[in-house]
């Protein structure tokens, strides 16, 4: 079996460690593929492998020969040591969803505006690396951060607008570049800028996350103690099963991050020249009873609304201004504020989110 190369990782599943276990008796040969990922797109093939080889060497085997796969445990990763910058930042915040196209990085921003404008000292890490969209959010593309010495190593200075602290990979590649990453590459990437941006003091560092589950989120975790997260959805039955496998991974053993509230973004259409009217065009209030089901507390509605859409597209966030959908904004802001409060309240009764 030592021929046999796993097409992705470019080396024999023996070396590897893949193969988990060998058991030959009269009647069968059993071996246990161990693989790093339940979902392994080439299980199929390495089994096929496998058995070929196993039926060549043993004729007399032919048709006895049984291979199981099943995900291998999680092996410890030994990283260097890695100095951090986020020491005074008090409360982090996953800004996540469980699918893309819902409207989380609008959210995301005009969220970190709105504690600034409540007088909370803010940044925003754009987390979403193959996709970071704060740059044209916040109206900051072509910003080249610069690097300043601090304690005998380089820091990455954010950006600073609207009273928000802004880092994104998007600072660092072209608008139109593709990202094609592996995992680890992109893991990396993320770790570089938590750990070598230079916050400084802050009440809430928001993190925009990719949309779903997987390394990035991970990585997040390990890497940060994570205050909370918020999930942010649209009302459609669609958008919230995936909802519901973001709030089983986030209370998961292993990440343990506690879910502070949805935010049910998108939740009626509201046209210009309507203002009053309200058409339910993704469904009615379906965060609401999700919310309900898992004992969840709902945050926000946001309406869809044209300013909104503009505001991201202009680099001029909707909640920078005071508009009726500005003070929705606001709203949210209190209302995960006092959310955080009451986390660090049950953890700790002399800790509490301060004020700048």
């Amino acid at each position: 079996m030592g021929g046999i190369v796993h097409p992705e990782l470019g080396k024999d599943i023996v070396s590897l460690g893949l193969v988990g276990g060998v058991a030959i008796t009269d009647a069968t040969i059993r071996v246990t593929l161990e693989l790093r990922r339940a979902n392994d797109p080439f299980a199929v093939s390495l089994k096929r492998a496998v058995e070929a080889v196993l039926a060549d060497a043993f004729p007399d085997y032919v048709g006895k020969i049984a291979i199981y796969v099943r995900e291998a445990a999680p092996k410890k990763v030994e990283r260097p040591e890695m100095k951090t910058a986020t020491g005074g930042v008090r409360n982090i915040i996953a800004v996540a969803s469980g699918k893309g196209g819902v409207g989380k990085s609008t959210v995301a921003a005009n969220l970190a505006v709105a504690l600034a404008r409540s007088g909370r000292r803010v940044g925003i890490l754009d987390a979403d690396i193959y996709g970071p969209s704060m740059p044209k959010m916040f109206g900051l593309e072509g910003f080249l951060p610069p690097a300043e010495p601090e304690d005998g190593r380089e820091l990455i200075v954010p950006a600073e607008k609207y009273g928000v602290k802004v880092m994104s990979i998007g600072f660092f590649i072209k608008p139109t570049d593709a990202l094609v990453w592996r995992g680890a590459m992109a893991t990396n990437a993320l770790r570089q800028l938590i750990h070598q941006t230079g916050w400084g003091e802050l009440d809430f560092l928001l993190i925009d996350m990719p949309p779903g589950t997987g390394d990035v989120h991970l990585t997040l975790v390990q890497e940060l103690a994570v205050t909370g997260a918020v999930i942010v959805s649209t009302p459609q039955q669609v958008a919230l099963a995936d909802v519901v496998r973001g709030i089983r991974m986030f209370r998961s053993d292993g990440i343990n991050v506690p879910v502070l509230g949805l935010v049910e973004n998108m939740a009626w259409f509201t046209p210009a020249e309507l203002p009053e009217n309200k058409y339910y065009i993704f469904g009615k209030e379906g965060c609401k009873r999700l919310a309900g089901e898992t004992d969840i507390p709902l945050l926000g509605q946001i309406p869809l609304v044209q300013s909104v859409c503009e505001g991201s597209d202009s680099g001029v966030p909707i909640a920078e201004g005071d508009s009726v959908t500005g003070r929705t904004f606001s709203e949210l802001a209190a209302r995960l504020t006092e959310a955080v409060e009451k986390r660090n309240a049950d953890l700790d009764p002399t800790r509490r989110v301060q004020a700048k």
